[in-house]
């Protein structure tokens, strides 16, 4: 049997509905059609809301039976916040279910394909699997590593610069630049910066775009010297996102408190080298099931996770501008790479014109650290 691109297409459109609003579930849309025509469709819209197939069941009512499923993961066959998916297909009658791709979690993998096989449905997996995998790549992370998907974004010159010597910044990139970075901090769970960011600019780090939903904010900040006045903690008051701040393990006592008054949320890790440990971070962002997030902040703070060889993807804004300068600020920073063999690449590459501005987009070819020995 062959199953039609078109309707997984539609399906992967429709999961993309929920970008950003899933966590710690995985994005999900389902067609169901009979006789090259279109019944139904439906989105996992939120964790605890029904699922992307439930959803176009309950739309196709009886005229499910007899029809196909185009599924962008692999139906669930568990209890959890929901019931299974694998059952509802079965009694709605579906005779074929297409699969973009299976569920690399292990309470899932595999085991909703083998339940619908047994019940007589007929079933293919793998239909547009490279789109369908990419659209969960921050959940697939998560998965397979207990930490959210790291992109580092960053905007600068065409030599590299994101501030001039004296210290401006705003706005190297043009308006549309802006609007696209608003927008994919409503694409993840939250976005990353650091003290000297938050000290310099004051930002509020929420999500000015039509639609758009504010990320959680956090801050690395490992002596808890961020003010209880910066916008960033007092946004919290006007927002349905938190503000944690990422502290060191001997912060003092006093300024936490004085956050947590504040509206933050303050939590403490790790130490490496007098700054905060990436890793022992993300592994905190894991548990408290980030599956995405954005790092915008300062060359430090990206330095420190390029550093860890923990950037998953890179977002660069480039504008067409040469600032020069032995002072000014490069965009990535902390310590670097010692050896061009150390240095991070990038694969499956996209360069995009946004305005006056280019988007260089890839993702980072993984290398092996040695920073603990």
């Amino acid at each position: 049997m062959a199953g039609n691109p078109k309707f997984m297409q539609k399906a992967l459109i429709e999961a993309e509905k929920a970008r950003g609003r899933t966590r710690p579930n995985p994005m999900v849309g389902c067609v169901i059609a009979k006789n090259n025509s279109v019944i139904a469709v439906g989105h996992h819209v939120r964790a605890g809301a029904p699922h992307a197939e439930i959803m176009a069941l309950r739309r196709a009512g009886e005229r499910a039976r007899g029809a196909d499923a185009y599924v962008t993961l692999e139906p669930c066959d568990h209890h959890g916040r929901t019931g299974p998916c694998t059952e509802s297909l079965i009694a709605a009658g579906i005779k074929r279910v297409f699969v973009g791709m299976r569920d690399p979690n292990p309470i899932v993998d595999g085991r909703g394909l083998r339940r619908l096989r047994q019940a007589g449905v007929i079933v293919e997996v793998g239909l547009l699997n490279d789109s369908c995998a990419q659209l969960n790549e921050a959940y697939a992370r998560y998965i397979c590593c207990q930490r959210p998907f790291v992109v580092a974004k960053m905007a600068q010159s065409l030599d590299g610069r994101v501030a001039t010597r004296t210290g401006q910044s705003q706005w190297i990139t043009g308006r549309k630049a802006r609007e696209l970075g608003h927008r994919m901090r409503d694409q993840h769970d939250a976005i990353v910066v650091g003290r000297g960011t938050v000290t310099a600019d004051d930002p509020q780090l929420t999500c000015r775009c039509s639609g758009g939903r504010d990320p959680v904010r956090i801050v690395l900040d490992s002596e808890a010297r961020v003010s209880p006045d910066a916008k960033v903690v007092r946004a919290t008051k006007g927002s349905n996102a938190p503000t944690w701040i990422a502290v060191g393990p001997k912060a003092p006592a006093r300024r936490r408190a004085a956050l947590d008054r504040a509206g933050a949320e303050t939590f403490s890790c790790r130490l490496y080298r007098g700054r905060l440990d990436i890793e022992d971070l993300l592994a905190m962002l894991g548990e408290r099931e980030l599956l995405s997030v954005l790092v915008e902040g300062g060359p430090t703070v990206l330095g420190s996770f390029f550093d860890a060889g923990l950037v998953d993807k890179v977002a660069a804004f480039i504008a067409p501008m040469i600032i020069g300068g032995e002072k000014a600020t490069a965009s990535v920073g902390a310590l670097g790479a010692g050896l061009l063999t150390d240095a991070c690449r990038l694969r499956d590459m996209q360069v995009t014109e946004i305005g006056s501005d280019l988007l260089v987009t890839g993702y980072a070819v993984p290398i092996i650290k040695t920073r603990r020995q």
